[in-house]
Formats: C-alpha cells, structure tokens, sequence
C-alpha cells in the first residue's frame, strides 16, 4: 500500500519574491527563507513519489460563479504565475490524482475536482520553495478559505484522515508528501463579507472575484496595489500558541473554532490554517517540528515553516 512519509507546512507570500529589497526586518526574512530550505531538504530526503500540495484559493482558479468547499487536481494543472510564482505547466500524475479523488470520496470527502486546474501562489509558492529541483509530480489539493460560507474546522480534519485512509487503500508502495501552504496571522484588505462591500476598493475586488473568470489578468494591476498599501496585522501570540501546539501534537483542539474566532484571533487570512489542519490531520496530529517563525510587517503575515514526520518514522529518528 502507499503510505505519507513526511507532512509540511509554510507560509506563502507573494511579496516575498516581489518586495525583498523593501525589507526591513532582513534577519528575520532570511530566517524564513532558511526555514523553507530545511523543509525542502527534509522533503528530499523523503524521497516522494507524489506530492500532495494543500492550499487556499486566491480567485484567480476559482470565482464567485462557483467555489466548492475542496477541489483536486486530477489532469492538467497550470500555474497561474502571480506575484512572481512559477507559471505554466505542472508536472502531475493523472492516474494517482483520480485514484486518489476515488479515495476521498469513498472514504467520506467528497471532493470536487477538476481535469484542468488553474493554481495560483496558494500553491504554486510551494512549489517554487518548497520542491524546487526535486521534480515530483504534484496533486494541487484546494481549500476555500476566502469566500464564505467556509468549510468548517472539523471537515477539515476529516478531510485529513481520509486523505490519510486515501493513500493507504492505494495500491502500490508509493511515497506521498503532504504539503500545507499558507497562514499564519495576517489580514488581507478583503471584504469580510462579499455580499456587502464597504467602499470603492472592496466593490472592486467583488468585481473582479464574480467576473475574473478566464480574465483575472484585467484586474490585476489594481488588486496588486491595494494588497501592497495594505497595513499588516499579525498576531504574534496565536501563531507562537500554534507552532507550540504542533510540536506538542495538540492541532486538534483547533477543530472547534469558527470561522468568526479565527478571524478574530488571526485575522482573515488566518483562515488559511485549514491547509495546516488537513496535512496534519493526514499525518494523525502527532508532534512536529517548528522549522522557523518571521513575523514579517513587510509580507503582511506571521510567516512559518514546520515538518510532521509519520510516528513510524520519528521514532526511528536521532
């Protein structure tokens, strides 16, 4: 059967590859840039077969006109190529991704998924950092964590487990990575409720997220520079809370917030630890190993990195 050999987590910012040389906080910038690197060495030595890459939608794959609550990536899969992420053409494997949707759905998920995927940084950021040069197939798994309703804290750990179940029912030995892109605390300048925006800038982005559509290039420019003159916020208490609650394999007790109190506590695009969530749910919420933590103003976001080995394998580890 095939098995997960590693879990990892990181954060995802465009701005990281666009705004370097605007960075103050240079210290803690190439902290997180090392931290990247220690994952990705980690998911190197774990030799995957596949790779399986959780991750939000940032609307430029997903619209208004339709947004399920989890999507896979079962065909082709093209990389949108925003804010300097890889564009183009993944490498995946059609016949793992199906097999693995069949899965889901016969374990309890069911997933939509899509023979031609568009992927944007809540992804393809992992790719670039994370499994750069190792050249392994990816399964783009996709979380709707923008567009409410959102699915809960609780789906999101049953998607996990039967992820996990997935894999195991597979047939084969291959190895799967499992990949959580995104988080911790920051807020995006996004409407908090896209049925009623509040200005000009918030009717804008509403616009562009029912109308982008096969076009999301027109809106761009603009979205752009709102997101840069936005003012960060990030919590710095719940993301240390967080990562200590990974090394302790406590996630699970995040099963119980909503949507409001994630908000609350790590702003709107907090929300993104639902991929957090589901890799380590995937891996049965044992302990991890906080990689790096950059609170980083310039980014917008509490920037992190973390890898979850599988109990077989941590207790075989030094």
């Amino acid at each position: 059967m095939a098995s997960i050999v590693l879990g990892a987590g990181a954060s995802h910012s465009t701005l990281m590859n666009t705004h370097w040389d605007k960075v103050v906080h240079t210290e803690r910038a190439e902290a997180f840039r090392d931290g990247l690197a220690a994952a990705r060495a980690r998911l190197a030595e774990a030799r995957p077969d596949a790779v399986v890459v959780v991750g939000s939608n940032h609307f430029r794959g997903f619209w208004l006109d339709l947004i399920p609550s989890f999507t896979l990536g079962v065909g082709e899969v093209i990389a949108a190529g925003d804010g300097g992420t890889p564009k183009g053409p993944q490498r995946t494997d059609p016949e793992f991704a199906r097999t693995l949707a069949a899965g889901l759905v016969e374990a309890g998920t069911e997933v939509a998924i899509s023979a031609r995927l568009t992927i944007d940084h809540g992804q393809s950021h992992a790719v670039q950092w994370l499994l750069d040069g190792l050249d392994v197939p990816i399964v783009p798994l996709v979380v709707n964590v923008f567009a409410a309703p959102l699915p809960t804290m609780r789906r999101c750990v049953e998607l996990g487990a039967n992820l996990a179940a997935a894999i195991a029912r597979m047939p084969g030995e291959g190895r799967v990575a499992v990949v959580a892109s995104g988080g911790l605390s920051h807020r995006l300048p996004w409407p908090s409720d896209w049925t009623d925006p509040d200005g000009e800038d918030e009717e804008f982005l509403v616009e562009a997220w029912l109308n982008g559509r096969g076009q999301w290039t027109r809106y761009d420019r603009r979205r752009r520079e709102i997101i840069v003159a936005a003012q960060p916020t990030i919590h710095t208490g719940f993301d240390e809370t967080f990562l200590s609650d990974l090394q302790h394999g406590d996630l699970r007790r995040y099963a119980d917030l909503s949507s409001g109190e994630i908000e609350t506590q790590a702003g709107n695009g907090g929300q993104e630890i639902r991929t957090w969530m589901v890799m380590a749910s995937a891996l049965g919420f044992v302990p991890g190993r906080p990689l790096v933590y950059a609170p980083m103003p310039e980014w917008l976001t509490g920037m992190a990195a973390a890898v979850i080995e599988p109990a077989e394998t941590e207790k075989g580890r030094p």
